[in-house]
């Protein structure tokens, strides 16, 4: 029976690539396979649908049912047979049709006469492209043989659609990756721009997908595995003796690249006619269904790791790795699954923007365009298959919109909005040097924040007048090992070097959460934010913040010195920071180091339970800076990182304007200098709103304080406050309406 089978699938591949060698167009195309499976599989019928759009299945072909609802008969994702076998990813195999749940009869196909129904995935690599459909009179169900064969020619037509090997006239045949495409994502870092697709990791393209001699295909097959055997070996060699769970995901890939199942499903594949790429796609595809279906994270987990393993067998293959030949389009845009800090540093500032189809807002890629001022849209779904190299893109990070291949409309409209945002910068630069100073007559104070020595140059482009927050995490985090001392010492250097006589604020190793430094060994928490990191990891392990601070009193040498400890939740942590730079000045002292001219030594206010410390730490702390983008995650219980809560709770609530207003006056009691520092910072019209409630320094990214300087020099600050009192005494929710209102009186 099985030698029967692979005869008969070979002969039915041979057939299919006969057809695609003919000439016509794709709907001819399409026409001649559905008749060539229908006589094979000995059925009335064989159809097959394609998705018109995301939603939307439409009949494209068939045998044996009424040939003019070819185009006509659409269904939704779901409905029906052949929408559920869509919407699941799951074959449907009946003998009675009409009493299946979830049958819906189109009259118009004629389809009523048939009973049995075989409905196969058409699917590449987790994306659904459509169903394969076979119908009979005959009451039966449809042998494993049967299912196996239609399995192996819905990937062929998988690999043929890609190909583009059915287009023609036929409206629901439009070419793919050629039309406009509108992906919805989260912002990971504001700015607009337009340039050019750079895929990271280019597709890998099967273009022979039936092959005529199974020995040359086992062989090829059979080789590549033992190169990609060889150099997972060589990954572990390289990784002995270091960090265990990475050995273990090591061992995970040695496993699956050894597995004999893998191989012997490989090995049937190409029998039955498919080539060795094809038989290992068609692995990967069940790979990536089977992933998006299970809940469980460690068997999604061992599937990422065959997924990864079939990749690297695809491009050792094809010979398609990742240089490829194509050259960097001038205005590159960035598109990966996902990144890494080191290999997004090495692409620099040349980017024009970035769009993950994974990542998150507070990822090291986040962490890094924030640093280069580069627009990033993270959580784009189906990018990474949906683009191709040197295909136009807009970025529109300010809303988290990817507009890929957009039409002359959408194109017209973004142009008008990038030159709309160049236009404001040109009349920012104008005040570049003026004051923040309200109408009122308070200025405030507009610094920025840094992580990078490339952000240096910003301080006087931007008018900032010093650095509110210089991010020390990011020279750990983009290395494979632990930095230095005198490594750090020379950055911290020629960042007091570059800011010349402006305050640099210097925040201690910010790590943990989702900032996991890959030579440090992982923690599993179930709650990684309010888990261990920051100060916590610090006064653990403080041999790490003790090589830190010294570093820093090096780099000063006699110079001031302004450093301050993230994530502190209680007086107690604060105290033992400040213990540990006291060890390190006493050390320095008896080296004969010079110590800074002036030391400030402060905390970042990230947890609400700061704010109701002992009046004591208020008094002790010699500079306070409210991390923002914490706090309010904290204080709301919404996870910033969740797109399904983040955005409920409004910054200009009452309560959190309130909160920040408790914040400010224990502050103004001890005489402790106080700043905001977020991206609500940069905002403009929270940023007003800070100012009124008593706020009057900003720490933000360059690019805002043109934008928050303007909207200042217009609002009157008494104004503001009263607007803000009358919504607190009136029971308001929030000041966003009345302020909003306010602020277009003044434009005007």
């Amino acid at each position: 029976m099985a030698q029967k089978r692979e005869s008969e699938s070979r002969k039915l591949l041979g057939r299919l690539r006969d057809a695609m060698a003919e000439d016509g167009d794709g709907q001819q195309r399409l026409d001649k396979i559905t008749g060539l499976i229908a006589s094979s599989m000995q059925t009335e019928v064989c159809s097959i649908y394609l998705f018109r759009d995301a939603e939307t299945l439409e009949l494209c072909a068939t045998e044996g049912l009424n040939p003019e609802s070819v185009h006509q008969t659409r269904l939704r994702l779901g409905e029906g047979l052949v929408g559920r076998v869509a919407k699941r990813s799951k074959t449907i195999n009946t003998a009675d049709a009409p009493s299946e749940k979830g049958f819906r009869y189109m009259p118009e196909t004629g389809e009523e006469i048939f009973s049995s129904f075989l409905g196969i995935p058409i699917q590449r690599l987790g994306e659904r492209l459509g169903v394969l459909v076979v119908q009979s009179k005959a009451a039966r169900l449809f042998s494993a043989d049967e299912l196996y064969a239609l399995e192996v020619v819905a990937m062929v037509l998988a690999e043929m659609t890609e190909l583009g090997a059915f287009l023609g006239e036929g409206e629901a045949l439009s070419a793919r990756h050629q039309q406009p495409v509108l992906l919805r994502g989260t912002t990971g870092q504001e700015g607009a721009a337009i340039g050019h697709v750079w895929l990271h990791e280019p597709r890998v393209v099967v273009t022979n997908v039936i092959a005529e001699d199974p020995e040359t295909e086992s062989r090829r097959l059979n080789e590549a595995v033992d190169t990609l055997r060889v150099s997972v070996d060589k990954l572990l060699a390289g990784a002995a003796g270091g960090d265990g769970e990475q050995l273990q995901v090591l061992e995970a890939y040695r496993m699956f690249a050894n597995s004999k199942g893998w191989m012997r499903r490989m090995e049937e594949d190409i029998s039955n006619g498919l080539s060795a790429e094809a038989a290992v796609e068609k692995e990967q595809t069940q790979a990536r269904t089977r992933m998006g279906q299970v809940s469980d994270s460690y068997l999604r987990e061992r599937l990422q790791d065959l997924d990864d393993l079939s990749n690297r067998l695809l491009r050792i293959l094809t010979g398609q790795g990742t240089i490829t030949g194509a050259e960097m389009p001038a205005d590159p845009v960035l598109v990966a699954r996902n990144i890494g800090p080191g290999e997004l540093l090495e692409y620099g500032r040349s980017l024009k923007a970035i769009v993950l189809e994974e990542g998150s807002v507070g990822s090291h890629a986040a962490i890094v365009a924030r640093a280069l001022a580069i627009p990033l849209v993270v959580h784009a779904e189906a990018i990474t298959r949906e683009a191709l190299n040197g295909d136009q893109i807009m970025v529109d990070g300010d809303q988290g919109i990817v507009h890929l291949r957009p039409d002359d409309t959408v194109n017209a409209a973004f142009q008008d909005k990038i030159a709309m945002q160049a236009d404001a910068q040109e009349r920012y630069s104008a005040t570049r040097n003026a004051p923040a100073t309200t109408l009122c007559g308070t200025t405030i104070g507009l610094q920025m924040n840094a992580g990078l020595m490339a952000d240096l140059p910003s301080l006087e482009s931007s008018g900032a007048e010093g650095v509110g927050l210089f991010r020390t995490e990011l020279q750990f985090l983009i290395r494979n090992q632990m930095p230095r001392r005198s490594e750090l010492s020379a950055l911290y250097k020629r960042v007091l070097d570059a800011s010349g006589d402006k305050r640099v604020v210097f925040r201690t190793l910010d790590i943990g959460s989702d900032k996991v430094l890959t030579y440090m060994k992982p923690n599993d928490e179930p709650n990684p934010a309010l888990g261990w990191r920051a100060i916590r990891v610090g006064l653990d392990k403080p041999g790490v913040m003790r090589m830190q601070l010294q570093a820093l009193l090096r780099a000063a040498a006699g110079r001031n010195l302004s450093v301050m400890f993230p994530f502190v939740a209680q007086y107690s942590e604060y105290i033992a920071a400040k213990a540990e730079m006291n060890k390190a000045m006493d050390r320095e002292r008896k080296l004969g180091h010079p110590l800074p001219a002036k030391l400030e030594i402060g905390a970042m206010l990230e947890t609400p339970s700061l704010a109701f410390a002992p009046q004591a730490f208020f008094e002790d702390a010699e500079f306070l800076s409210i991390g923002g983008n914490d706090l309010k995650q904290f204080f709301f219980a919404a996870d910033r990182e969740n797109e399904r809560v983040r955005r409920r709770y409004d910054t200009l609530s009452i309560s959190f304007l309130s909160f920040l207003q408790g914040i400010v006056t224990r502050c103004e009691v001890a005489g402790t200098p106080l700043s905001f520092c977020g991206e609500d910072a940069g905002r403009p019209v929270e940023a007003a709103c800070f100012a009124a409630i008593g706020l009057r320094t900003l720490s933000m990214r360059p690019a805002s304080i043109g934008p928050v300087k303007h909207m200042l020099r217009r609002v009157d600050l008494n104004v503001l406050r009263k607007i803000i009192e009358e919504c607190h005494d009136s029971g308001e929710q929030s000041v966003r309406a009345p302020v909003m209102e306010y602020l277009k009186s003044v434009a005007r």
